[in-house]
């Protein structure tokens, strides 16, 4: 059946009562076919198809205000992460809106950067504002919230939290067979900063994998990220502090894809080549990690996927559909791309002597601008 959808701006607004009167059903059944709800399964497909056809074609808009009224709910999620301008952050939001747009919810983002007095603070507007649940993104939680809680890469272990986390170990051993069977041996680490949630439990990981596989964790090729950064510069340097520590190293394993990026730029600026003389991982595989130079080898984090994980449980458990899960274990990838090689077979020499060339270029290029800056421009010379 063919039905005219109407184009006057003045005709009124399409109804439930206007679906039952064209269509000569009860009010009750295009409400169950339209929310789906569990009436909806007494209503025969062909049925369903003519209800969801016409208020297509009539272009039905439920009120969700009249809704939230009749059943008492906001459809609303609150979302609350520690920054949004950044790729794992924003990949993460990204598929909780898908899920939350498909389910018909709302979510109102807040970001706290890790101060615990702005995240209580948001935590209590967000209630006033009626959400039913919460999703959390780098966030770290230590009490029960008022409302149940799913937390990417939250590790606590807190009532009435879902922990939705990757298996940390098996990332950090696909990292280090994979450096291992490529011959490294003298491996530099950019841990996370603090505050980040997955920073610990990833180091955690790391240092026990090492310990299983004979990798020595060295101190003096250990580096920490303390700023807070959304770009590339965060790894750049923590890779120069380990080049100035002038202790050889044939890897590199960075906290994340940013700093892994930044660390190869700082390389680079030092004359040495990746991966010819320094491999390097990355973690999290953003969208960035395919357009760096070399194309990053890192461990992939499905991070849209775990968006949508984290809504569905939220909605699955507001709903009563499923159980309180404690804990959703996701596994890793290593996706292996041009930034790692073989180990150079005379990794100190190769290091020390791209250090010094470096050193020499700076130097010739300082003498150079101070040339210049002491003769002056040169006079023109008449024809």
């Amino acid at each position: 059946m063919s039905v005219k959808r109407p184009t006057d701006r003045n005709e009124p607004k399409v109804t439930l009562q206007t679906l039952a009167r064209h269509l000569s059903l009860a009010v009750g059944t295009i409400s169950a076919a339209l929310n789906d709800s569990p009436a909806a399964r007494a209503i025969p497909e062909h049925t369903k198809r003519r209800i969801l056809d016409a208020a297509r074609e009539l272009n039905y808009q439920p009120n969700y205000f009249a809704r939230s009224l009749r059943l008492q709910r906001t459809y609303t999620i609150g979302v609350i992460a520690e920054q949004i301008g950044d790729p794992y952050g924003a990949m993460v939001i990204s598929g909780i809106e898908e899920h939350l747009r498909e389910s018909e919810y709302f979510f109102l983002t807040v970001i706290h950067r890790h101060d615990p007095q702005i995240l209580q603070n948001y935590s209590r507007m967000l209630v006033t504002r009626g959400v039913e649940g919460f999703i959390t993104v780098d966030t770290s939680i230590t009490e029960r919230p008022s409302r149940p809680t799913v937390a990417v890469a939250g590790h606590a272990p807190v009532p009435g939290v879902t922990n939705l986390i990757l298996d940390q170990q098996l990332a950090a051993r696909l990292v280090l067979t994979h450096l291992l069977e490529l011959g490294h041996r003298d491996i530099a680490f950019i841990k996370g900063q603090a505050a980040s949630s997955d920073s610990a439990t990833r180091w955690a990981a790391i240092c026990a994998v090492s310990k299983e596989l004979g990798v020595r964790i060295r101190p003096e090729l250990v580096v920490q990220i303390e700023e807070d950064l959304t770009t590339p510069q965060i790894g750049y340097p923590y890779a120069k502090e380990l080049l100035a520590r002038q202790k050889p190293f044939t890897a590199l394993f960075a906290y994340n894809d940013l700093s892994a990026i930044g660390a190869i730029w700082a390389f680079q600026e030092a004359g040495l080549c990746v991966p010819q003389d320094i491999s390097v991982v990355g973690f999290d595989d953003v969208p960035l990690a395919v357009f760096s130079n070399p194309q990053l080898t890192t461990v992939r984090q499905p991070l849209q996927q775990m968006g949508q994980i984290a809504a569905k449980t939220l909605i699955d458990q507001i709903e009563g559909k499923e159980k309180f899960q404690a804990e959703i274990v996701i596994e890793p990838a290593l996706i292996v791309r041009a930034s790692t090689g073989a180990a150079p077979r005379t990794s100190s020499s190769r290091m020390e002597s791209s250090l010094e060339v470096a050193v020499l270029r700076r130097g010739k290029s300082m003498t150079r601008a101070s040339s210049k800056t002491t003769t002056g421009p040169a006079k023109s010379r008449r024809q």
